[in-house]
């Protein structure tokens, strides 16, 4: 207990003992302990829903205990007038914080509880027959002690709820760190050491197959800060939390990394899982507009989740604005070729790019976007100019200036192919042309450098 505390209540003790409170109203207060714990209960059940709500076995009945130890505790106080550590509070707040029972509702629960206690100190105290100055001065002081009590024990639950807390979030957060090394590090299910460690997590069954998932901010600065990191690997760890299925979710390398597991069909009688990436996919799109996230697809055995990682790596680098959510088989192969070869693709990029993204970027990316339409309803002049909008000539001439700049024809399949190929790099970036690569000029032209 807070030391100012234990002083407030040693001082309302005294108080108590200075006054008229006479030991025949204490022992009256004893004789009703059983009888005021029991009203304990049932004002708390009527004021505070939580503990109606819970599940938990274990809740009332620690509730009902927890009652008669604050009666017995403050007929002792009385009794002795020395005031103890509050042990009972200090264990009944760790058991709440290991089962992790909101804190405000227990707190809730001792302000319920002290209307009634301070009702039966009150009323105990009157039994007593005193001439009125002495009966004003013990009520005065039962109703001080009354209120220095409460708040004694809020303050020693709430203090002991939160370092406890703390404590179990280290430890949890030491044993899913560990669990989330040997999901990703790909560890057979043949390693003794990992399957006990991955069996007791439910990551171990037979018909089990896995799915892994990356985020993080639309801004990536934003996660280096580590309360805003953890806020968002909270936000989805309860966004996922009614899935049928194990999972395990932690911030690493400034991202929140995520491994889910599942088990095929739930019985032979059952329809098998068609994709847990698919599932994972549709429920990680409620997340919200500030993350990107990447998913891979699904794997067969924790020996395969390495794998999966790369994937939703490389999904999380091609999701977007405008694709938050994008699973790996969602991506284009044209997409995957571009991702995985952009350091030597910047190598062999045709002199006329530099001019081609500045001539783009002039008329507002209208040559690209040509291109694309006209790819898209399989160079089809009029179809690509209904879909843009626009007049079958102004297709026409916009393909022409291509052809002026490029010397490819849009028209002819493989240079319509090149084309979208140097098109599809700008959405990672303006990349510089080479400066010694001759291969690709164009015929009939002069020789130059790209700038």
């Amino acid at each position: 207990m807070t030391d100012y505390h234990a002083i407030a209540l040693d001082e309302a003790l005294r108080r108590v003992a200075g006054s008229s409170v006479s030991a025949t109203a204490i022992d009256r207060m004893a004789k009703n302990a059983p009888a005021v714990a029991a009203k304990l209960q049932q004002a708390v059940l009527a004021e505070v829903p939580e503990f109606s709500r819970s599940r938990n076995p274990d809740i009332l009945p620690e509730l009902s205990q927890h009652g008669r130890e604050h009666v017995d505790e403050i007929v002792r106080l009385l009794r002795e007038g020395s005031v103890g550590r509050l042990e009972f509070v200090r264990a009944h707040a760790r058991r709440r914080a290991e089962q992790r029972f909101p804190l405000e509702a227990t707190l809730h629960a001792y302000r319920s509880g002290h209307k009634v206690l301070s009702r039966w100190l009150r009323e105990t105290t009157l039994t007593v027959a005193l001439p009125v100055p002495d009966a004003q001065r013990a009520i005065s002081a039962i109703a001080d002690f009354a209120m220095e009590y409460a708040d004694a024990i809020s303050t020693t639950f709430a203090s002991t709820y939160a370092a406890h807390s703390l404590l179990v979030a280290e430890v949890s957060g030491d044993q899913r760190s560990e669990l989330l090394h040997i999901l990703l590090d790909g560890h057979d299910e043949a390693d003794l050491r990992a399957a006990r460690i991955l069996r007791e997590a439910g990551f171990f069954d037979d018909r089990q197959f896995f799915c892994v998932a990356l985020a993080h901010s639309v801004d990536p600065t934003e996660m280096l800060n580590a309360s805003r990191a953890r806020r968002m690997a909270d936000s989805i760890e309860q966004i996922v939390a009614d899935l049928p299925m194990r999972r395990v979710i932690d911030l690493q390398n400034n991202k929140v990394t995520m491994v889910f597991g599942a088990v095929s069909r739930a019985s032979g009688w059952t329809a098998p899982r068609i994709s847990l990436a698919k599932e994972i996919r549709a429920a990680l799109s409620r997340v919200g507009n500030a993350a990107l996230i990447g998913v891979s697809n699904d794997v067969p055995s924790t020996s395969h989740i390495p794998s999966a990682h790369r994937e939703a790596k490389t999904a999380l680098e091609l999701a977007s604005v405008n694709q938050r959510v994008l699973q790996f088989s969602e991506i284009p192969l044209r997409d995957l070729l571009l991702h995985f070869a952009a350091q030597d693709f910047r190598r062999v990029l045709p002199l006329w790019t530099n001019d081609f993204y500045e001539a783009n970027h002039k008329v507002g990316g209208t040559l690209v976007a040509t291109l694309r339409a006209y790819a898209k309803v399989d160079m089809n002049i009029l179809k690509a100019a209904h879909s843009l909008g626009v007049h079958p000539n102004t297709v026409y001439a916009r393909l022409q200036r291509i052809f002026e700049i490029t010397g490819l024809r849009a028209t002819s399949f493989h240079a319509l192919s090149d084309l979208l190929s140097v098109s599809d790099c700008m959405r990672s970036g303006p990349l510089e042309a080479p400066r010694s690569n001759i291969q690709s000029q164009r015929p009939g032209r002069p020789r130059r450098i790209a700038t």
